[in-house]
């Protein structure tokens, strides 16, 4: 069994498709396709069902996927280690949730870019629940996401603390006005994909105010989602430090609510076992935290 193929497996599985695992693993897509029927040709089953809208996994293809993440890990972490002299260099690769990477990071990966310039730090954005997957099987060394987290596998530490807010279009002043201008059911609302902790949120809030029916959008990325909102398509749940920059310009209003749905705790996801190398024990320093490393 080539570790060339269970990692391109293991990327197509990850993507749902030949095309984004071609461009996740920087290749043709002709090579993804060879690969994964050599594997599946080799193992005597098919790994993945095909459909117009991409592949899913059969069930052999669900057995297999959980050795294959830890043989990628294991080789990437291996070569790694093997690299690691002490100084901070090589790849690095960070995820994080896109309100974080919008606001949050520019000023810390300037600043570690500064100190370890020999590092080469990629930066991928998704969903928590999605970062999580990809910290666990080895395809990111660390995420930033929302907590709580807890997994045994993983360690995390306090990055940053956000207040949540409701973000809807200008004309709504207050949470009154809004709740009484809106039908029974309440404004859209606007969220990211599923395993976003922030929609998972804001679900909650809808139910709280008495909207449980209300409809669902959801986009891709942050600018699509304040634009939809300045325009008035529905309400989203930010972080106050995103909010803020529209408010300024004048194209959204900021809704205060209770600590209950405001409180959420960025947190930076790592592995629990594993060689710590020198390039994310920079990265983990830079964090301007006060906050010793919690047990996830």
């Amino acid at each position: 069994m080539e570790l060339s193929d269970i990692k391109t497996f293991a990327a197509v599985a990850r993507t749902g498709g030949i095309t984004r695992a071609a461009e996740d693993l920087n290749t043709v897509q002709s090579n993804v396709t060879q690969r994964i029927k050599a594997l599946e040709a080799e193992i005597g089953t098919p790994l993945f069902e095909r459909h117009s809208r991409g592949m899913t996994l059969t069930g052999a293809g669900k057995r297999l996927l959980p050795y294959a993440q830890r043989m990628a890990a294991l080789s990437r972490e291996a070569v790694l280690a093997a690299r690691d002299d002490g100084e901070p260099k090589g790849p690095l690769a960070i995820g994080s949730m896109e309100t974080t990477a919008a606001v949050r990071l520019p000023p810390l990966l300037a600043d570690f870019h500064r100190r370890f310039p020999a590092v080469r730090l990629t930066l991928r954005t998704a969903t928590t629940a999605d970062l999580v997957a990809a910290v666990l099987d080895g395809s990111l060394d660390g995420a930033f996401v929302a907590g709580p987290i807890d997994h045994a596998d993983l360690t995390a530490t306090r990055a940053f603390r956000e207040e949540l807010v409701l973000v809807s279009a200008r004309r709504w002043a207050t949470l009154a006005e809004l709740r009484a201008g809106t039908p029974e059911s309440g404004p859209t609302a606007l969220v990211f994909r599923t395993g976003c902790t922030y929609r998972q949120r804001l679900e909650q809030v809808m139910t709280e105010f008495g909207w449980p029916s209300g409809a669902r959008f959801e986009l891709g990325t942050l600018d699509g989602m304040i634009g939809c909102v300045a325009a008035d398509m529905g309400v989203t749940l930010l972080p106050r430090a995103v909010a803020a920059r529209s408010e300024m310009n004048g194209s959204v209003s900021i809704h205060t609510l209770s600590p209950t749905y405001a409180r959420v705790e960025t947190l930076f996801i790592q592995r629990r076992t594993g060689h710590q190398y020198s390039a994310l024990q920079g990265f983990v320093a830079c964090l301007k935290t006060d906050d010793d490393v919690i047990a996830a």
